[in-house]
């Protein structure tokens, strides 16, 4: 893949680069729409690939927010049309790197020196580029590292790309008035913590100290004398990534000792630690060749408040929820009922989120579950369809419950989608034996 020398980094030359790309999706409408009066059973197919291309190509070379974005929308496997998943997922694996000048030129903004100065060895060409940073194989001591390389403005251009994305986002999510603010804001506190590798450090060796333990799980080991607010480095791990794990057939025995060890991390995580890595897709785990789990890259860690966790936790009980009354009262303290809701919003919000619960929470009903089960996972990608043919649905407010659901619903539906991956049978509560 080609590499870049430049990233936009003004909000006018960001601005501009999605102008454009809005142009193309304007003519892929155009097209299509002149396409379906000479045949009227076209489908949206080809329009849907269409704009996932341009929307893809316009945001890769931003990087940043913008791509990340992309790539927190292509892990809601039944939320959007195949085509954007596919496309969108490119952004876990797959954009253009920064050219080696760009590299050098980072390293001394931020040591003082060239990366040949500091290590044995250094490939100045990346092995990885995602929508963030991109990695490096580096070796020192006989030891081979990773270096992760955050590409140029991407912490100064959050706040206006969000502010890009916006318009786009009131209108897919029916999001009203001052109060959809918060949801914009959390996800921009999130994405800035991202870019400080600093803290990125620090949040690592938490998680490696906490969660060792954990059978069949692997971690790196974290090297602060090499790294920065925007370089960091650790071990370099051999393994495949889970789409290329799964294309060597692993046997079911295997699938369910990378699946349990994957649930067992996350499980520990939420009630244990009640602070959580919500940022599972498959660009951020390898598998090793005997079958363990390693896991990558603590950037984006949400801490789980004890006022969010404890109701949200409460509703995967079946009793609770088919009482009308206490369903009620969860609803209204995880803020997805309200005052000064209608009568008809409170009915159709409760009907909702019942329907939701009532499917989401099948995993946590049994001693163990199964992700191979089909059927489960067709239920959910049928509610998707359901609701985004709703019309009732645009008529009301989105602004439906607590910010901390934002990246509890991301972490819980990628890592649906992972186990779903493996297809996994796992034991639920096997993470307790590890308090």
């Amino acid at each position: 893949m080609k590499s870049i020398d430049h990233i936009p980094t003004s909000k006018i030359e960001r601005a501009s680069k999605l102008v454009q790309t809005g142009a193309k999706i304007g003519v892929n409408y155009l097209k299509y729409y002149g396409e379906k009066i000479v045949n009227p059973e076209l489908s949206r197919d080809k329009l849907n690939e269409n704009n996932a291309e341009d929307i893809y190509d316009g945001l890769k070379n931003l990087k940043g927010s913008a791509l990340k974005v992309a790539q927190m929308l292509s892990m809601d496997k039944n939320f959007l049309p195949q085509a954007y998943v596919e496309k969108f997922s490119l952004s876990q694996f797959s954009v253009p790197p920064l050219s080696a000048p760009l590299v050098l030129k980072t390293f001394k903004n931020n040591f003082g020196k060239t990366p040949y100065e500091m290590f044995d060895a250094f490939d100045a060409n990346s092995i990885n580029a995602a929508s963030i940073g991109q990695v490096h194989l580096a070796e020192k001591n006989g030891k081979k590292l990773a270096v992760k390389i955050q590409y140029p403005g991407v912490a100064n251009s959050i706040s206006s790309d969000l502010a890009m994305v916006k318009p786009i986002a009131i209108r897919m999510f029916n999001l009203q008035g001052k109060d959809s603010d918060k949801y914009f804001k959390e996800v921009e506190d999130k994405l800035t913590e991202e870019t400080n590798y600093v803290l990125e450090l620090k949040q690592s060796e938490e998680v490696v100290a906490a969660c060792h333990q954990i059978p069949n799980l692997l971690f790196p080991r974290y090297y602060p004398e090499f790294s920065s607010d925007k370089i960091i480095t650790m071990d370099w791990m051999t393994g495949k990534h889970l789409p290329e794990y799964l294309l060597t057939n692993p046997n079911q025995d295997q699938r369910n000792k990378v699946g349990q060890a994957l649930w067992d991390f996350y499980m520990y995580q939420v009630h244990v630690l009640k602070k959580v890595h919500a940022d599972p897709h498959p660009g951020n785990f390898l598998v090793s060749a005997e079958d363990k789990l390693i896991a990558l890259d603590f950037g984006c860690m949400k801490t789980i408040p004890d006022d969010f966790y404890v109701p949200y936790f409460e509703l995967v009980n079946r009793d609770l929820i088919n009482n009308p009354d206490l369903f009620h009262d969860k609803l209204v303290e995880l803020e997805i009922i309200r005052e000064e809701d209608t009568p008809e919003e409170k009915a159709y919000f409760t009907s909702m989120f019942y329907d939701l619960l009532q499917l989401f929470t099948l995993p946590f009903q049994e001693e163990t579950f199964d992700f191979a089960n089909e059927a489960f996972f067709a239920e959910i990608a049928q509610l998707g369809e359901r609701f985004s043919k709703d019309t009732n649905l645009r008529k009301m407010n989105g602004n439906r419950g607590s910010k901390h659901f934002i990246y509890m619903n991301r972490t819980f539906f990628g890592l649906y989608n992972l186990m779903f991956d493996l297809k996994a049978a796992i034991t639920v509560n096997n993470y307790q034996q590890y308090q």
